[in-house]
């Protein structure tokens, strides 16, 4: 791997938490214009020099940054608006899509403590998730909205609405439109809390934990569907729209397609657990229609998962068995690593893909770094920046607890091994002064044609700490 040095240009900056970065072409403008979407519910577009509201949804968008059990102190939050897709006809149509969590909706959490597995305690390993109606942390939405020529966005219908057992784990930029299908893609987390309590990652059933097609031209009457957490609670035209390409998801940073001749290589990151965090590819997979897998679930069969991609959560944290970290108080160096789910690991080593590359919280070699979360992945198809070209570009939240303040995120780039094996990484140097500032890299987002890299940057691990991000475009 070759070191590679960028700049950062500061595209904007005094902006809230940017979840989602993307450009496309308004109806009837000429040129691409950067996306940028905020946790809190803002969507901006850069117009000649000057920064533009295309939607505002603040008052639709759950509180967010209260506290939360087993996390310290409030303000970090993983709801809001975490989705923005844009559809392939949008110049004529004027459809997007939106991804969020919905105001009003705040439950008590399916469970009142973290949980850990404990391989002494058969009870932690087959926990399950009970009385969902009310042990909820919160209901998330997809809707389609339609910007009408010479018009404000209005929303159209609602495509799902989802009840979600935490507050972590929705998935962010979660909504992408896959160029070989026309289908919008939803990337779902596990539901959260940590080690995928119940499983959900696995379970044909769960909309948890999968990545999953819609089919947003079909049987578009239904407005406003249920809440539900299974694919079988949904009203059959629903099922009908919806596909699975995969499951074993932890969560997931969005999806990357990236052409080669004529088919596209797909990237997925699928964010860690305490280890390690894991970039997987695919070209070829067989989506299973939620059709097939309710039917096959009623007949209490196994339905055919040939070709369904499984990334092997929560039984493996990427390449590694699912590990939880007893600490050796004398030495952390030594630091005790304990399988959490044996016989889970044992039975699903075969039916899991292999990442591409991985990278550890903990690391000790010079060149590389320990990382925090995994939280953009990114094909680069430009040719400015030579060394990155077909390369898949990615971030890493914060340099790991040891190294010296102020925080710093990372950035990195990978390929796609010939050989099919594990490949190294690489970090992308920056040549960019932060000052005393910390600087949590949160988002990564291309152009339509991924010549261009942008970076969303933010001052804090809070939500609430406003107006502390800056978008960044990558540049050699």
């Amino acid at each position: 791997m070759i070191k590679t040095k960028v700049r950062l240009r500061p595209i904007v900056s005094n902006i809230n938490l940017p979840t989602v970065l993307k450009t496309t072409i308004l109806p009837g403008d000429s040129i691409e214009r950067l996306f940028i979407a905020t946790q809190v519910g803002e969507i901006f577009y850069i117009g000649n020099r000057d920064i533009r509201t295309f939607l505002d949804i603040r008052p639709q968008i759950l509180k967010l940054g209260a506290s939360e059990p087993g996390v310290s102190g409030g303000g970090y939050d993983e709801r809001g608006l975490i989705g923005l897709a844009f559809h392939p006809e949008f110049y004529y149509n004027g459809l997007f899509y939106l991804h969020y969590s919905v105001a009003g909706t705040q439950g008590p959490g399916a469970l009142s403590e973290r949980f850990i597995p404990n391989p002494c305690d058969p009870k932690t390993l087959n926990l399950r998730w009970v009385n969902r109606e009310t042990q909820y942390d919160h209901i998330d939405t997809v809707e389609e909205w339609i910007l009408p020529s010479n018009g404000q966005p209005q929303k159209r219908r609602t495509l799902l609405n989802l009840r979600r057992p935490f507050f972590n784990h929705n998935g962010v930029n979660s909504l992408n439109f896959s160029p070989e299908t026309g289908k919008l893609v939803l990337t779902t987390g596990d539901g959260g809390s940590g080690y995928d309590p119940f499983n959900l990652s696995q379970d044909d059933m769960e909309i948890a934990g999968k990545i999953i097609e819609i089919d947003v031209g079909k049987n578009t009457f239904i407005y406003n569907p249920p809440v539900v957490t299974r694919f079988n609670e949904l009203p059959e035209p629903i099922q009908e729209t919806l596909t699975v390409i995969a499951k074993g998801v932890r969560n997931i940073p969005g999806i990357s397609f990236q052409r080669f001749y004529n088919q596209y290589i797909k990237y997925v990151g699928n964010i860690g657990q305490d280890l390690v965090e894991s970039i997987f590819s695919f070209v070829h997979y067989k989506p299973i229609p939620v059709t097939q897998l309710i039917q096959a679930s009623l007949m209490k069969s196994k339905p055919d998962q040939e070709g369904l991609i499984n990334f092997g959560w929560r039984a493996w944290e990427g390449a590694f068995p699912t590990s939880f970290i007893r600490s050796c108080s004398a030495n952390p160096t030594l630091d005790e690593q304990t399988i959490a789910y044996y016989n889970e690991a044992i039975h699903s080593s075969v039916k899991r893909i292999q990442p591409i590359t991985s990278y550890f919280h903990k690391d000790s070699r010079p060149d590389k770094f320990g990382g925090t979360s995994l939280t953009g992945v990114q094909a680069y198809m430009g040719n400015g920046i030579p060394n990155l070209t077909g390369s898949v570009v990615f971030i890493d939240l914060a340099k790991d607890k040891e190294s010296p303040p102020p925080v710093r995120g990372i950035l990195a780039y990978t390929r796609v091994s010939t050989d099919c094996k594990l490949n190294d990484f690489s970090v992308i140097e920056t040549d960019y002064n932060f000052g005393s500032q910390s600087a949590y890299y949160v988002s990564l987002g291309t152009n339509l044609e991924q010549t261009k890299l942008y970076l969303g940057v933010y001052g804090s691990m809070k939500v609430t700490d406003f107006n502390r991000g800056t978008v960044f475009e990558i540049v050699p």
